[in-house]
């Protein structure tokens, strides 16, 4: 994504676009919002009296819910906590506004630690003895308690409120790879008439999708760069190994060679849902208007976004699809070099380079 513009999701008849809106300033990027999130943790534990700590806390979780959700200000004021998050399902129901259908509540997944923490939070006598009003907050008094924190952590005053808040997780999600339907349905946009490369995915499989983003955000345990989240389209056993093929949301087909062994220890079988990941010295970049001809199980076609030079390395990144990148790191030696931001590209990598992951 450019650094100097604000990304926004809109809906159109093609179900969905990343609009560039300039005018409206950056949105705080990962490290910014963990910064926020570190200073509303820090009021809870430095507050000197219970009913501070009590204020405090609740802020923690409205804060919580906005920037890992996504949500409306208005919608997470109308959450009770004990009800109407699920830490089973790891999802939170918010029933502010009737965006499902007959006016049921929309759901949006979040990860496992998340849920136990604020369950965790909500589980204190204080916060029993308000039972579901614990975060009935006057939103004027929510506003300002973010812009104060926004300003105590040196950022600009606009960018820490609530819907700015909500817009900066969105763009956090599309570089995060998180598909598209995934990112309109967390949001609650128009979700995309499941068609052409979307056919095969239900809503409840959308979630799903979202719920293994989630887990994998908040784990954080693998160094590779490059995530994918589909359905297994195909397994074709060999003697030792078979060859797997994925169907991404985004229409992409992916091919990981893997052993028999492998296929039977993670109980993989057609149309399930798993995620897959390339880490970034894998992949392999190569210009030219025409599909290479190589060993390469996978080729896709995309376009250079931005390019990071090192005395040693250097980092390439490419669009494939308008939410998924792909970071290749190749050698500063290179012919590489000769490549610029915009120029068509092929990505390229073997199937053995190819890792998949089960929920």
């Amino acid at each position: 994504m450019p650094n100097d513009k604000n990304i926004s999701l809109a809906n159109n008849k093609n179900h969905g676009r990343i609009v560039s809106t300039p005018k409206e300033g950056r949105c705080l990027d990962t490290a910014q919002l963990n910064l926020m999130e570190q200073a509303f943790r820090h009021a809870v534990e430095n507050a000197s009296r219970p009913a501070v700590r009590f204020s405090c806390r609740r802020l923690l979780i409205i804060f919580l819910l906005i920037r890992y959700t996504g949500a409306k200000l208005n919608e997470v004021l109308a959450v009770n906590p004990v009800q109407d998050i699920d830490p089973h399902r790891r999802a939170v129901f918010f029933r502010g506004e009737t965006t499902g259908v007959a006016g049921e509540p929309r759901e949006v997944q979040i990860s496992a630690a998340l849920a136990g923490e604020i369950h965790h939070i909500v589980d204190h006598p204080s916060f029993r003895e308000a039972a579901g009003k614990v975060l009935e907050v006057d939103p004027g008094f929510v506003r300002r308690k973010f812009y104060q924190c926004a300003e105590n952590c040196g950022l600009a005053r606009q960018s820490g409120g609530p819907e700015a808040i909500r817009k900066a997780r969105a763009v956090e999600l599309m570089q995060g790879n998180m598909p598209l339907p995934a990112v309109q349905m967390m949001l609650g946009h128009s979700t995309p008439n499941l068609t052409s490369a979307y056919v095969s995915f239900s809503e409840e499989e959308i979630h799903q999708v979202a719920r293994l983003f989630m887990e994998k955000e908040s784990l954080r345990k693998t160094s590779a760069r490059n995530s994918f989240f589909g359905k297994i389209a195909t397994i074709e056993r060999g003697d030792i190994q078979a060859r797997v093929e994925l169907t991404t949301i985004d229409g992409h087909t992916l091919t990981t060679i893997i052993t028999n062994n492998s296929v039977e220890r993670l109980g993989l079988q057609k149309g399930r849902l798993i995620s897959a990941e390339v880490k970034a010295p894998w992949v392999i970049l190569q210009g030219g208007g025409t599909e290479p001809t190589c060993s390469a199980e996978n080729r896709i076609k995309g376009v250079v976004e931005r390019i990071t030079r090192g005395k040693i390395n250097t980092e390439c990144v490419v669009r494939i699809s308008p939410t998924t990148e792909v970071c290749a790191v190749v050698s500063s030696g290179g012919r590489n070099l000769d490549l610029t931001e915009g120029d068509e590209i092929w990505v390229l990598f073997t199937g053995s380079s190819v890792i998949l992951h089960v929920d």
